[in-house]
């Protein structure tokens, strides 16, 4: 096997140079971020613009998000290997090119295909931009802090999403939601080459491609059988087959991976009960959202009748709580360690789930906001301690392939939760959309309480320590 020696540039960058590299990254990953959530509330508009019903419409968003979770690690994996800079670009100038493709899209077949191309260049934004950033920070407690900028802006694109598409959408209709990305990343090209120094992993790591067949076929056949469950009976023959070949395939994936020297997935990471706990924290945390999400727009928009941009408003009080409490979160975990915003993330968001299981047509909508403002918060305070708990007590070696682990589970996260919230709303009267939609609110509160478990196995992670002055 070859081996690169790293390039020694981290210690050499200036401390404006290193935050500067962090900047160019955040601004790449909050268009990966944006393009799970933005087209949410743009659903109805595109389904009215192509002629095609809820059920078809999720799979332009889960298109997205089945392809970047299954090529996150190996797109990690390449970066390490050719290096990290040359693949981030490449990753944007996919991106790009999948962005217009969805922009001009004549047909729903056509939109899902450019969404999955989508997915394909943003794979190779999410790990490879955490890697230059881990390199870029030598110095452990910097390190922490980037890292939960990073989370931090990750998560508010998230939230941003909604609002940001309902407000072009009502000014240049659903296609702008994918023009908006094109001079975002010609921006972004032209920083990464001035700014962020190019970098290698400490050793070339071979690919594994039966594994990597074997993940994407094990996450479309579970999402595919989530969709399609409602229409086709989830007691069918064709929804039994479904099962079986999700089973096949997931069990294929574990063998493959547990007799490779190199495998895609460490599977032995998921025997420490702390990582194993953040990256089913990291999925709770995104189903939430995208549950939250997708059920407001439908509600808003198919039950009481509100425009896109209305209901894109509608969120800012989730955006709104993720901003003001996803960079305060970093910081807490700097200080403190994960636990304490992790009891914060799991509070927050039950209680903001538990304000919607009686939704009805006529809920006030003072109630609404302060549902999406308390799950806003728990997302805010979610993702920097669920990073730093799936990474820490782990040597750098294997800190990456951690982090591309957890990156996975948090788009896992988001498309079943987009699947399980369509799941609920599929040929349901818009009469009877809230009723229909109280399940979904349960499970937020439950992904909230789940996260008090997460805190709970996160008390190991030692805190920073403080400097005594």
């Amino acid at each position: 096997m070859t081996t690169t020696s790293p390039p020694a540039q981290p210690a050499a960058l200036s401390a404006r140079r290193r935050w500067t590299v962090l900047a160019v990254c955040a601004l790449s990953m909050f268009l990966v971020g944006l393009d799970t959530t933005i087209v949410n509330v743009g659903l109805p508009e595109i389904g009215r613009g192509l002629g095609v019903g809820t059920r078809d419409l999720e799979w332009v968003v889960d298109a997205y998000t089945v392809v970047l979770a299954g090529l996150l690690i190996a797109s990690g994996a390449l970066a390490d290997r050719f290096g990290r800079r040359r693949v981030f670009q490449c990753g944007l100038v996919v991106f790009g090119l999948a962005s217009l493709a969805c922009a001009v899209a004549p047909s729903l077949g056509f939109l899902v295909a450019a969404r999955a191309l989508q997915g394909v260049g943003a794979s190779m934004l999410s790990p490879v931009a955490l890697a230059i950033v881990v390199n870029a920070m030598p110095d452990p407690r910097e390190r922490a802090r980037a890292i939960g900028v990073w989370a931090a802006v990750f998560g508010l694109s998230m939230a941003a999403g909604p609002v940001t598409g309902g407000a072009l959408i009502a000014a240049f209709g659903w296609r702008s939601v994918f023009w908006i990305n094109l001079p975002v990343i010609a921006a972004a090209l032209v920083l990464v080459a001035v700014f962020v120094p190019e970098s290698h992993g400490q050793r070339d790591r071979r690919l594994d491609l039966p594994g990597q067949a074997l993940l994407i076929l094990a996450l479309g056949l579970s999402i595919g059988v989530l969709i399609e469950g409602p229409r086709i009976g989830w007691t069918s023959p064709p929804a039994l087959v479904g099962y079986a070949l999700v089973v096949a395939t997931a069990a294929g994936f574990v063998r493959v991976e547990l007799r490779r020297r190199e495998p895609l997935m460490d599977l032995g990471l998921f025997r420490r009960p702390r990582f194993a706990t953040a990256v089913l924290g990291a999925v709770a945390v995104f189903i939430a959202l995208n549950v939250s999400l997708l059920l407001n727009t439908l509600y808003l928009q198919h039950a009481r009748g509100w425009t896109p941009l209305e209901a894109g408003m509608a969120t800012l009080p989730m955006a709104l709580g993720a901003t003001l409490c996803a960079p305060w979160s970093g910081n807490l975990v700097g200080r403190l360690g994960p636990r304490r915003p992790l009891l914060l993330a799991g509070g927050f968001t039950a209680a903001g789930g538990l304000c919607l299981v009686n939704l009805a047509q006529h809920t006030s909508v003072l109630l609404l906001l302060l549902a999406y403002l308390l799950i806003g918060i728990g997302f805010g305070f979610a993702n920097a301690p669920l990073t730093n708990t799936a990474v820490s007590g782990l040597p750098k070696s294997r800190a990456g392939v951690a982090g591309a682990i957890t990156s996975t589970a948090r788009q896992i996260g988001s498309a079943v939760g987009i699947a399980l919230a369509g799941g609920l709303i599929t040929g349901v009267d818009p009469a009877d959309i809230a009723r229909a939609s109280r399940p979904g609110w349960l499970l937020v509160t439950a992904c909230g309480l789940f996260l008090l478990v997460v805190a709970r196995a996160s008390q190991e992670v030692a805190a920073p320590a403080r400097k005594t002055p």
